[in-house]
């Protein structure tokens, strides 16, 4: 195993807590943090909401596959945006750079977290309900992940002490 591909990359719904978990993760593991959706932002000089109201949802998926592709943080923790699964493409690339963290978060946890649903600039269709995105992604994210944490009653202590055991065991397989 070089540092190349040393990264552990985040996916999960809006709200399973990937930005949080991967700031406290990449502290835990002494990595550099890199969260997309900022990044995203921050190339655009606007939030991910206002992409959705200009361009609609269908434009920032695109811009979010330019970014993802274009994603080159080998040994970081990096939070990608809940729709990154939808680009096959990106999904492989971030793929080189370590193992894909599903955090498993339950629909009804998920209503509970998110408030904003409708004001947080989700590339998803206008007549999508949360319930709508669970289904479509939840399989898209099993399908990508290396490691699914399964995030139901745990401390984000607990799914951090999940992932750091789950990645030793994982490249472990790998030198084996």
């Amino acid at each position: 195993m070089n540092n190349y591909n040393t990264s552990l990359i985040l996916i999960g719904m809006p709200a399973s807590g990937k930005s949080t978990i991967g700031e406290l993760l990449a502290t835990s593991l002494k990595k550099d943090f890199i969260d997309t959706d900022r990044l995203i932002e921050q190339r655009h000089q606007k939030t991910l909401q206002n992409i959705v109201d200009a361009q609609g949802y269908a434009a920032l998926r695109e811009i979010e596959e330019h970014a993802l592709l274009n994603t080159i943080y080998p040994n970081h923790v990096i939070a990608t945006g809940g729709s990154a699964v939808y680009s096959p493409k990106a999904m492989s690339h971030l793929k080189h750079f370590g193992l894909i963290v599903f955090l498993d978060v339950e629909l009804p946890e998920l209503e509970n977290r998110l408030h904003n649903f409708n004001s947080r600039g989700l590339a998803r269709r206008p007549d999508q309900t949360l319930a709508d995105l669970f289904a479509e992604r939840r399989p898209l994210y099993q399908e990508y992940a290396d490691i699914i944490i399964k995030c139901a009653d745990k401390t984000q202590e607990q799914i951090i002490d999940e992932i750091i055991g789950e990645e030793s065991e994982s490249y472990s397989e790998m030198d084996a």
